[in-house]
């Protein structure tokens, strides 16, 4: 059974969309989005802090909580998550999962660590990714896209599973926001590198591009966020779309 996962991406408790992860605007309440796409028969969510890891404020324990309280699904907190403290924490306020960029690759061990403590269904790792020209390959970028790091991503892929992350939510910077489709040719690559569940983010604009992923690559679920938050894309639509389609 493939998944649809609608993003909120947040900012100051507030929620926010931008495009290639900048000119981030605001959108509204994330409750009140949350409520709506739980409502409508999303799978799962995931909610994300984009500005904690460089800001360094405190988790908001309340929003995550607020979000839960509205929701039936499984909830994903991302964003800043950097300390076996901080996942305590998210799963103590609503959360059934976290998703850990910037310290993972930082400190690779720390998936071990979380694992080890709190099982692989609880710990996925997000891995913002973009093709570099000058050296021909995906690299792995942290703090929001802001800082590449020496990792190729599908080395990176292959090693988050190798210590034991339950599930990747790969993100494609080049493709974030503008509509231009998924990721094909990366997501395709780690699908067939990992056996771990693969979530796809990153440039969703209409039900075909959900259609093409899970037709053309082994991805087991789709994320998105700005066809949602505008109403351009109905949850139920895309589910009935993928359904004609053969795709359950």
């Amino acid at each position: 059974m493939k998944k649809i996962i609608p993003c909120l991406d947040t900012k100051d408790g507030e929620l926010v969309k931008g495009v290639h992860f900048v000119e981030v605007k605001a959108l509204g309440d994330p409750v009140d989005f949350a409520k709506k796409y739980s409502d409508a028969g999303a799978d799962e969510l995931v909610i994300l802090d984009i500005t904690k890891t460089s800001d360094g404020h405190k988790l908001r324990t309340q929003m995550i909580t607020d979000v839960f309280n509205v929701i039936d699904i499984p909830l994903t907190v991302g964003g800043g998550i950097a300390s076996i403290e901080d996942i305590q924490a998210a799963l103590d306020a609503g959360a059934s999962k976290v998703g850990i960029n910037s310290a993972a690759v930082k400190n690779p061990d720390f998936i071990n660590e979380a694992v080890a403590k709190f099982g692989s269904e609880a710990i996925t790792i997000a891995v913002d990714m973009a093709y570099d020209d000058a050296k021909g390959d995906y690299f792995v970028y942290t703090n929001a896209g802001q800082n590449q790091m020496d990792w190729p991503a599908l080395e990176w892929c292959m090693e988050c599973e190798k210590r034991g992350a339950g599930a990747l939510l790969i993100t494609s910077i080049d493709t974030d926001g503008a509509y231009t489709g998924f990721d094909i040719p990366f997501l395709k690559l780690a699908s067939e590198a990992v056996a771990i569940p693969i979530i796809a983010s990153g440039g969703a604009s209409s039900i075909a591009d959900f259609i093409e992923l899970f037709q053309q690559t082994n991805i087991d679920a789709g994320l998105a966020a700005s066809i949602f938050h505008k109403g351009e894309v109905a949850i139920e639509d895309l589910k009935a779309g993928l359904i004609a389609e053969g795709i359950d």
